[in-house]
C-alpha cells in the first residue's frame, strides 16, 4: 500500500482492476484496430464512480482526491491501458470546470461528465504551435450573445468521440497571452464543426486522437469558461502541473508492470540449458531497473502527498513529467531487450508497452520544456 493511501482507496483500486479486467482489456485488440474505444465504456465507467472520482459530491463526482484519480490511472497501467482516455476528461478538463466555471456551468456539465453522458476533450495544439500556447491561433470573436469560432487543432485525445470540448482561442488577439480564453464547446449538431481523421500513431493505437476544425461555428458567449475573457493562459499555467503529474504517474506504473512482467518472462523462458533469468546480465540489468523504479515511486508518491496538501509547485510537477517519462522509455527498452526477438512482436505486451511510452516524453509539454521550467525555478 502507498504511504498516501488508505483502505477506502484500496477499495476502489480492487473495483478499478475489476472494471479493467472485465470491461477494457478483453476488447484492447478490437479498440486499437478501430482506432477508438466503444462509446459504451464512458458509461459503464461512470456507473461505478470511476469517472470524475475528485469531483465534489455536489456536482456529481465522487467527492474525493487527487489520490482517488491516482488509483485509476495505476490500474491502467497495470493492466497495459492507454486507450480510454479517462486522465484528459477527468483528471485535466473536470477540474477546469470545478476551479473556474460560474456555478450553472458546474452544475451543467459535471453531472454529465461523471456519469459519462459527456466525453471532454481539451484542445489546445495546433498545427504548428505544439508546446507554444501563447502561439494559439484560434480565434473567437464575438458577434452579439455569440463566439464566431475559426481554427484548427490537432494531435486531440477523445477529439474523435468527444461529446464537449473546452477550447483555447485567442479572444483578443493583441493582448498577447492575455487575450487566450477558455471556451466551452458542445459537439452535437454543431454546424461548421468538423473532426478530421483519426490519427495514425505509432502507439496508444486504440485511443481515439483526432483533428479538430471549427468554420464559423458559434457558440453562446455564456460558454466562456468562468464568464470572464482573458483568463485562459493563467488557468492553463495553474492546471498543467496536475496534467503533468497524471503523466508521472502512469509513466511509474508502466514501468512497474514492465519489470513486473520481464521478471516473470525470463525465469520462464530458458537460454543455454538454463531460466534466462540465472544469467548473471539479465539478475543484474533487472537489479536496476527495479531500482530506478522504486526511486521513480517514492517521488511519484511524494508528489501526490504534496498535491493533495496543496504543495506541489509546477518545477516539482515539470521533474515528475519529464524524469518518470524518461525513466519509462529507457527501462521499457532495457526489458524489452531481455525478451530477445519476441520482444519485438506486437502480441507480447512489452511490445506495445514500448511504443505506447515514446509519446510520454511529448504531450503534456515537452521534457525540453520541462527542463527550461525548471531551471527558470532555480
Amino acid at each position: 500500500m502507498h504511504p498516501w493511501s488508505n483502505d477506502e482507496l484500496e477499495m476502489l483500486r480492487d473495483t478499478a482492476r475489476r472494471f479493467l479486467a472485465e470491461h477494457v482489456t478483453p476488447n484492447e485488440k478490437r479498440w486499437d484496430a478501430q482506432q477508438h474505444v466503444d462509446r459504451a465504456i464512458w458509461n459503464r465507467a461512470g456507473d461505478i464512480g470511476l469517472l470524475c472520482a475528485s469531483i465534489p459530491s455536489e456536482y456529481g463526482g465522487a467527492g474525493g482526491d487527487f489520490r482517488h484519480e491516482a488509483v485509476l490511472y495505476e490500474e491502467q497501467a497495470a493492466a497495459n491501458n492507454v486507450s480510454c482516455g479517462f486522465q484528459v476528461h477527468s483528471g485535466i478538463c473536470a477540474h477546469y470546470f470545478a476551479k473556474y466555471g460560474t456555478e450553472q456551468q458546474k452544475l451543467y456539465y459535471l453531472p454529465k461528465m461523471a456519469s459519462g453522458e459527456l466525453v471532454c476533450a481539451i484542445a489546445m495544439t495546433e498545427p504548428g504551435t505544439g508546446s507554444d500556447l501563447q502561439a494559439v491561433k484560434t480565434r473567437a470573436q464575438r458577434d452579439g450573445d455569440h463566439y464566431v469560432i475559426n481554427g484548427a487543432k490537432t494531435f486531440i485525445t477523445n477529439g474523435g468521440l468527444c461529446d464537449l470540448i473546452l477550447l483555447v482561442a485567442k479572444t483578443d488577439p493583441a493582448q498577447g497571452a492575455k487575450g487566450i480564453s477558455l471556451i466551452i464547446v458542445e459537439t452535437a449538431d454543431l454546424a461548421g464543426f468538423k473532426r478530421g481523421r483519426l490519427l495514425e500513431k505509432i502507439g496508444q493505437h486504440g485511443q481515439d486522437t483526432a483533428e479538430l476544425f471549427f468554420d464559423d461555428v458559434r457558440v453562446p458567449v455564456d460558454n466562456l469558461l468562468g464568464g470572464h475573457e482573458g483568463q485562459g493562459f493563467v488557468q492553463l499555467m495553474q492546471q498543467l502541473p496536475q496534467e503533468r503529474l497524471i503523466i508521472g504517474v502512469s509513466a511509474v506504473g508502466a514501468m512497474e508492470k514492465a519489470v513486473e512482467l520481464t521478471a516473470q518472462y525470463t525465469k520462464q523462458r530458458h537460454a543455454f540449458g538454463k531460466p534466462l533469468f540465472d544469467l548473471q546480465n539479465t539478475r543484474f540489468t533487472l537489479a536496476e531497473c527495479k531500482t530506478e523504479t522504486h526511486i521513480a515511486r517514492v517521488f511519484i508518491d511524494d508528489c501526490i502527498a504534496k498535491h493533495v496538501r496543496g504543495e506541489l509547485d509546477n518545477a516539482t510537477a515539470s521533474m515528475a513529467k519529464w524524469w518518470c517519462t524518461q525513466k519509462q522509455c529507457e527501462i521499457i527498452d532495457r526489458c524489452l531487450q531481455l525478451f530477445g526477438g519476441y520482444g519485438y512482436m506486437a502480441e507480447y505486451p512489452i511490445a506495445k508497452m514500448y511504443a505506447d511510452a515514446r509519446v510520454q516524453k511529448i504531450y503534456g509539454g515537452a521534457n525540453e520544456l520541462m527542463k527550461e521550467l525548471i531551471a527558470r525555478a532555480m
